[in-house]
C-alpha cells in the first residue's frame, strides 16, 4: 500500500466529558449558599456593607378606630404590680409526652388598680353640721379592676412540645396556646390582688384625698365611712 492509499476516515466527534451528578450539583449549591451566608455575616463587620444583608421592618398597620367612649365616675386610688410564673402542662390521655403534649413556662407581669366608685354618691351620702365644720361622707368599699398584663415584662421561659404538636405548629400560629397562658397569668394575678392589701390602700388614699379637699374648704373634721353607697 502506497502513501497515496486512502486512509480510514477518522471520527469527527470527540467524546464529551461526563456531566456532574445530581448530588454533586446539590453539594455545590449548598457550599455556595453557606459561603454567601458566611460572607454576609463577615460583611456586617465592615462599615457600609452590613446593610446589604440586613433586614428591614415595615409597619403596615391601618388607622386605629375609636369604638366607644365612657365617663369614669371613680377615683383610681392605688395600683399594684404583680408577677407570676405560669407552669401550664397539657397531656394526651393515651400518648406519651414525646408524641403529644405541651408544657409552657411563662412569666406574666401586670398591674391591678383599685378604685372607689363615686357614681352612686347622692344627697344622703354627704352630711354636714350647721356650722359647716364637720362632714361625713359615705362611700362603697374599694373595688379591684381587671388585671392588665404588661407585654414588655411578660415572656415565655421555655416551651416543650410533642412531635404532633410541633407538626401542628407548622400550619398554625398556635394563638390558642398563647392565649391560654395569658389568661392563666391574669387569673393568678387577680387572685393575688384580692389577697393583698390593695383595696385597703385604695380606701386609705381616698380618705386622705377627701380630707385634704374638704379641709381646704373650711371643714375641720372629716369622716369617711366605707360600706354604704
Amino acid at each position: 500500500m502506497t502513501s497515496t492509499d486512502v486512509q480510514p476516515e477518522q471520527s469527527q466527534h470527540k467524546p464529551r466529558p461526563a456531566g456532574l451528578s445530581w448530588w454533586s450539583k446539590l453539594l455545590i449549591t449548598l457550599v455556595a449558599v453557606a459561603a454567601l451566608l458566611f460572607a454576609g455575616s463577615k460583611l456586617d463587620l465592615i462599615p457600609g456593607f452590613g446593610d446589604i444583608f440586613g433586614s428591614e421592618t415595615k409597619d403596615r398597620t391601618g388607622p386605629t378606630l375609636l369604638q366607644s367612649m365612657q365617663d369614669l365616675d371613680r377615683y383610681e386610688a392605688a395600683s399594684g404590680n404583680f408577677q407570676v410564673v405560669v407552669d401550664l402542662e397539657k397531656d394526651a390521655k393515651y400518648l406519651p409526652d414525646a408524641i403529644r403534649g405541651t408544657r409552657t413556662l411563662y412569666v406574666g407581669a401586670g398591674t391591678v388598680s383599685a378604685y372607689v366608685d363615686f357614681g352612686g354618691i347622692g344627697e344622703n351620702s354627704v352630711t354636714t353640721d350647721k356650722e359647716r365644720t364637720m362632714a361625713t361622707i359615705r362611700l362603697p368599699h374599694a373595688q379591684l379592676g381587671k388585671p392588665a398584663l404588661d407585654p414588655d415584662r411578660s415572656y415565655a421561659v421555655s416551651k416543650q412540645r410533642g412531635l404532633l404538636d410541633r407538626l401542628g405548629d407548622l400550619f398554625s400560629d398556635n394563638a390558642a396556646s398563647e392565649r391560654a397562658v395569658n389568661q392563666l397569668a391574669a387569673k393568678h394575678i387577680g387572685e393575688a390582688a384580692k389577697d393583698s392589701e390593695l383595696a385597703g390602700r385604695a380606701e386609705k388614699n381616698t380618705t386622705s384625698m377627701l380630707e385634704g379637699l374638704l379641709r381646704s374648704l373650711g371643714f375641720t373634721q372629716v369622716t369617711v365611712v366605707y360600706g354604704t353607697s
